[in-house]
């Protein structure tokens, strides 16, 4: 399984394909760059999985409780929408039309790492939201340091 880094503006074509950076495809372990899931993300961005990500994901998701409001809420909204993708002869995706609406990707795209997934983000949704979020990363910080460990202790 890959962490991600590098942040990659990437240009949507009229037919709504994007071509997948070559830094990117770089990172991808021999065999995990020819599909791909896409579905929505939180923040009104897209997630972009490997299958060997989405895989147990897609489990543990599926098991949720349909007879309980919030599982099967969570499980609607994780799954909606959702979409396999594959790599075409020219290294490029296709972006499911409902999906770039959803995040409100039309020419311009952002592709900027979320450890063992990429986020797709509208450029301007993405600078609007980390704007909005930096003068709490340091609230932010302490709450996760709180329940999972200092993360920046090495």
């Amino acid at each position: 399984m890959t962490d991600f880094l590098g942040e990659y503006e990437v240009s949507i074509d009229v037919k709504g394909r994007f071509l997948l950076p070559s830094a990117f495809r770089k990172q991808l372990s021999e065999g995990m760059g020819e599909k791909f899931v896409i579905s929505k993300g939180f923040d009104k961005c897209l997630t972009l999985y490997t299958m060997d990500v989405w895989g147990p994901i897609h489990s543990k998701i599926s098991k949720l409780n349909d007879f309980i409001d919030a599982e099967r809420n969570v499980k609607r909204a994780f799954l909606y929408g959702a979409t396999v993708v594959e790599v075409d002869a020219a290294g490029r995706l296709l972006l499911p039309k409902s999906l770039a609406e959803h995040a409100n990707i039309t020419k311009d795209m952002i592709m900027t790492p979320a450890g063992n997934k990429m986020e797709l983000w509208n450029k301007a949704n993405l600078e609007a939201h980390m704007n909005a979020a930096g003068p709490m990363l340091s609230a932010y910080a302490d709450i996760v340091g709180k329940t999972v460990g200092n993360i920046f202790d090495i």
